[in-house]
Parts: C-alpha cells; sequence; structure tokens
C-alpha cells in the first residue's frame, strides 16, 4: 500500500509535489517520518585530512593509527562513553582480511572497552558507505542503539597490485575476465563508449580543483578534519612528528592548459590522466549512528537522518556507470525524485565516469560535489563513503535549512552504491 502511495504521488498531479514525495519517502526505508523514535540518524561524524599517498604527511603512518583518531574525536565531541557503543563496523580494503586486526587495535589504542566489538568489510570503493548501512541495519533490527561506522585506508603502505588467490577458469568466463581489467581501463572504456570527450573531463576536474581550493580556503573543511599528529621519516630516514590537518591533494594552480598537457596514464591514445582521475591517498573517517529515541533520551544531536539506500550491479568492465543505476533506486526507495536533492556527493574516481552519471541523470552540476570531490581531495578507498557523508551533511547544516542529499560511487568488479540523507533544520 506505501509503495501504491508513493507511485500515484508520481503520477497523480495531485500528489507530486516534493512535500508529497518528501512525506512519504521513509515508508520504504523502515523510517517513519514525523520524527520516529525508530529512524536511524547521524549523531555526527570527523574524519582525517587525506594525505598524499606515498609522500604526504601520513607516509608513514600506519592505518590504525588513523582509524584510532577519528574514533576518538567523534565519541569526544558528543561527550558519550564509548561503553554505550553496541558495534563497530570499519570499512578498509587494502590491509589483509579487511583490517580485522588492524580495526580491533585501534578499538583498544582509542580506550574502547573490551566489551564493546568490532569487525571490518570490505566492498572495495563503497566499503565505508557499506560500514554505515551494516550498522543502520544492525539498529533497525533492534539488536543496537547506538553503533560506530567508520572507514580507513593507508595507500602508502599497502598497494592495489595483489588481486588475490584466483581460479584459472576466469580466463574462460568473459565477466569473470572482467573483474580483473585495471581501473584505468574501465575509465576509458566509459568514455569511449558513452562518448566523454578529454574535454569534458579536464573541465570537470578543474571544477573539482576550484571547489576543492575555495572550500579549503573558507575554512569549511575545518570542523570536519581531525588534526593528527603521526611520525614523519625524511628522505635521509630521519624521525619527526607532524601534525596533518589539511587535504593535501588540493591544487589551487591548476589550469584547464595544465590539464589538457597531461599524458594519457593507461593507454597510449586514451583520455584519463593523472589530472582527471582520482588521487592515491591515505586517510580515515567515522561517524556515530543511533536510534532516533535513544539518541534523544541521551540528550545527542540529529545531524541527519539515513532515508534509504541502494547497491546495483553493472558491467565489471564499465564499472564507473554504477551511480547511475545507484541513484535513481535509492531515490525510489526514499520517495524522492532527482529534483527533491540539493547536494549529490558523486565519488570522483574518474572524470569519465562522473560526467557520465550526471549527464545520464540529468542532475545540475551546481549540485554535484558542492566542496569538490576525489579529484581534488583524494581517494583512501575504505575511508571514502565515510568521508563524503561527513561532508555531505556539514554542508546541508550550513545551508541552514532542512535539506536532502545523496551520496553514492562506483564499485571496482562492477556495482555502484547510493544513500538517501535528510538534513532535518536547525
Amino acid at each position: 500500500m506505501n509503495r501504491l502511495k508513493i507511485i500515484s504521488g508520481h503520477l497523480c498531479p495531485g500528489g507530486s509535489s516534493s512535500e508529497l514525495r518528501r512525506d512519504l519517502r521513509s515508508s520504504e526505508t523502515g523510517s517513519a517520518v514525523g520524527g520516529s523514535g525508530e529512524e536511524v540518524v547521524v549523531v555526527h561524524g570527523r574524519r582525517t585530512a587525506i594525505g598524499k599517498a606515498k609522500r604526504g604527511g601520513f607516509k608513514d603512518a600506519t592505518p590504525d593509527e588513523l582509524l584510532s583518531a577519528v574514533m576518538s574525536a567523534v565519541l569526544r565531541d558528543v561527550g558519550l562513553d564509548p561503553d554505550r557503543l553496541g558495534d563497530i563496523c570499519v570499512g578498509n580494503v587494502l590491509q589483509p582480511g579487511a583490517g580485522a586486526l588492524m580495526a580491533r587495535v585501534a578499538h583498544f589504542l582509542s580506550g574502547f572497552p573490551e566489551t564493546v566489538p568490532v569487525y571490518t568489510v570490505n566492498r572495495q570503493c563503497s566499503s565505508g558507505l557499506q560500514a554505515l548501512l551494516n550498522i543502520a541495519g544492525t539498529i533497525r533490527s533492534g539488536t543496537i542503539d547506538l553503533g560506530l561506522a567508520c572507514g580507513v585506508e593507508s595507500m602508502s603502505l599497502r598497494a592495489m597490485n595483489d588481486p588475490g588467490d584466483l581460479s584459472p577458469d576466469l580466463t574462460e568466463n568473459q565477466k569473470a575476465r572482467d573483474c580483473i581489467v585495471p581501473m584505468g581501463i574501465t575509465s576509458e572504456n566509459v568514455a569511449e563508449r558513452f562518448g566523454v570527450s578529454r574535454d569534458k573531463q579536464d573541465s570537470f576536474a578543474l571544477s573539482s580543483q576550484m571547489k576543492a581550493a575555495q572550500a579549503q580556503n573558507s575554512g569549511r573543511f575545518d570542523s570536519e578534519i581531525v588534526p593528527v599528529t603521526v611520525r614523519f621519516l625524511d628522505d635521509g630516514g630521519a624521525e619527526r612528528q607532524v601534525t596533518v590537518s589539511k587535504d593535501e591533494g588540493v591544487r589551487p594552480g591548476t589550469t584547464l592548459a595544465g590539464l589538457s598537457k597531461l599524458r594519457p596514464a593507461f593507454k597510449p591514445d586514451g583520455s584519463t590522466t593523472a589530472g582527471n582521475s582520482s588521487q592515491v591517498s591515505d586517510g580515515a573517517a567515522a561517524v556515530l549512528l543511533g536510534r532516533r529515541s535513544a539518541v534523544e533520551a541521551l540528550g545527542l544531536p540529529v545531524l541527519g537522518v539515513l532515508r534509504a539506500s541502494a547497491v546495483m550491479g553493472v558491467p565489471p568492465d564499465v564499472m564507473g556507470i554504477g551511480p547511475a543505476l545507484a541513484i535513481p533506486a535509492a531515490l525510489q526507495q526514499a520517495g524522492l525524485t532527482l529534483d527533491d536533492i540539493d547536494v549529490f556527493e558523486i565519488n570522483e574516481a574518474f572524470a569519465s565516469q562522473v560526467v557520465f552519471c550526471v549527464e545520464k541523470l540529468g542532475i545540475p552540476p551546481e549540485k554535484v560535489n558542492p566542496n569538490g570531490g576525489a579529484i581534488a581531495l583524494g581517494h583512501p578507498l575504505g575511508c571514502t563513503g565515510v568521508r563524503q557523508v561527513v561532508t555531505l551533511l556539514n554542508e546541508l547544516q550550513r545551508r541552514g535549512r532542512r535539506a536532502f542529499g545523496v551520496v553514492s560511487m562506483c564499485i571496482g568488479t562492477g556495482m555502484g552504491a547510493a544513500a538517501v540523507f535528510e538534513y532535518p533544520g536547525p
């Protein structure tokens, strides 16, 4: 019945307004509207600055150190005792076993009690968002009232060049074989098959850099970032302490002329370059989630409400198109349309795939990554999904009114993920 109401709201002139859709949005998500005590809400979130892998401030920092910094900061900011957490989920891609040992070490480095459990999840570039959705699902099931969702990656200390142990039979199956196509080639495939020109890719990359530079210079990221002091080895091997408090990948001097001079990075006649691709990075992020009734009983703030989510499969060799399928699916779950969304945080794995997704869906460019994205900020794989949520909800809060936002990303091996959030207003 609720699904019929949503569909009729889209079809009937009298029920197609944004307000009607917004009133119906939560019937698909397991959350009721009107401040229901069963809603899953985001209380607070923090992130580290994003460091340049191999040469930035975090190049010698271990992921447990980065993770501990954000886990501790989130609870400290809101004055919550860690023993109130029902569970912790950490997204990670490159650490052995998806970082299960690393996460528990970070847990204890944060001073959390042994009675609080922790586990990890690896859904590649959406691992951080998947951690959030896992905690949200556990809250919805009634198992816990509060949980911490995190993401972390050190691309300085771990590389992406080990596919693991795979059957030789994969060569006999086209789709299986496509799962090991290099990510840069999947970007070239998107550009070629869907006609995304080099000029469009470079223009998008320039826009990302300019927006990120403006956001950084105006202090928009300051409330998100936890300054982290770590050890740093210089070229001579001498060790010193450095504090990293600003995203290192932002290049305010970027020009279209400069981008156009860069050589293709993955094939001689290609259009994907180092300048219009995401940066290899280090970083961590964490968000505190809870059942609204429990959050309100503890006097904690509500930064956002999780309204819906979706994960969709796509052909592995054009994995970058994933958001073009996942975003509509998540919006349908929420009972919303593209027009209802104020901000889209779409991970910029490659400019080719973001340009395709934005054009395919008809999203106004001004709504996409208003503070820049991974081309400028960087893409620490397991961290990115949580980092996007933190950035999105802070941006919606700055706007000072009730608003809706979407977080989305493509996923290696051929998937896309998306989640819809509401900022309820001041």
